[in-house]
């Protein structure tokens, strides 16, 4: 599966110039909309898509876009924050406000609940499932990058990024990929880091919405374009699309799709 994600991702890349300033478009046909009033979805690499509705339900639909299961525990924790599916077998489900994640099955069932708040943090927006079947969790208290198993222990601290940067960051999301760990404020661009702490670069990129990594590509759009960033070469293509991106909700690219989320639903558009 990660193959074919990789060819996606290369047809795109290797089809253009990879000059920043070379706008290209690509051509997107509707391949269904699923109504309704979402507040946010995700996608697995193995082309599942999870619905959240305004009530926090949780609708997972397959490859084929059936319903497959339903998460309806939706009164103990609050609203939804995010989610985490890239272990389509454990799928993360993160409560803001009460400092709590949900690890689901893939049928939706709960397998665990970890309260951050009893490995004293009480205040964290980016959290993302580690390689090793851990938690990573950006402390904003402690302005730390910290790593916790499934009984809330924390296993490892950073150091405090106040003393590692000028700047002020809050990320917003955590990514665990291509053996790396990455930060990305949408004000101060991407932090890079390895999974002992060190820091590695800088990715000076801002301002960009729905941020993924496919391999070595970095995808993002603003309200207008597609941007996919080689982590190796350090080049950038930016992609037209022949659909409006500005009242969009959330935008997201998963195998040859690419999902845009508004008010009334979802659509889902194929790659040509």
């Amino acid at each position: 599966m990660e193959r074919i994600i990789f060819i996606c991702c290369f047809i795109l890349s290797s089809s253009f110039s990879a000059r920043a300033d070379a706008d290209t478009t690509f051509h997107l046909t509707v391949e269904r909309n699923i109504p309704g009033t979402y507040t946010n979805f995700y996608t697995d690499n193995l082309g599942n898509i999870f619905l959240v509705s305004k009530s926090n339900q949780i609708k997972k639909l397959d490859p084929n876009l059936d319903s497959f299961s339903v998460f309806n525990d939706v009164r103990r924790y609050g609203n939804i924050y995010s989610l985490d599916v890239t272990n389509p077998l454990k799928i993360l489900v993160y409560y803001k406000d009460f400092t709590t994640i949900l690890t689901l099955d893939r049928f939706l069932n709960i397998r665990n609940t970890i309260d951050l708040r009893k490995a004293d943090i009480l205040q964290a927006k980016a959290v993302a499932q580690s390689y090793d079947n851990n938690y990573w969790v950006f402390d904003e208290l402690d302005n730390a990058i910290k790593k916790i198993d499934d009984n809330g222990n924390v296993l490892f601290k950073s150091s405090d990024f106040r003393v590692l940067f000028s700047e002020q960051y809050n990320p917003s999301y955590i990514i665990d990929a291509n053996g790396l760990l990455y930060l990305y404020d949408e004000k101060n661009g991407w932090l890079v880091f390895d999974y002992y702490g060190t820091f590695k670069r800088r990715i000076d990129i801002t301002n960009r919405k729905d941020v993924q990594i496919f391999n070595n590509q970095i995808v993002s759009h603003d309200s207008t374009c597609f941007y996919y960033y080689n982590t190796k070469t350090f080049s950038e293509i930016k992609m037209l699309p022949d659909i409006n991106l500005s009242n969009a909700i959330k935008v997201q690219q998963a195998l040859n799709r690419i999902f845009v989320l508004q008010k009334d639903g979802l659509s889902v558009y194929s790659i040509k």
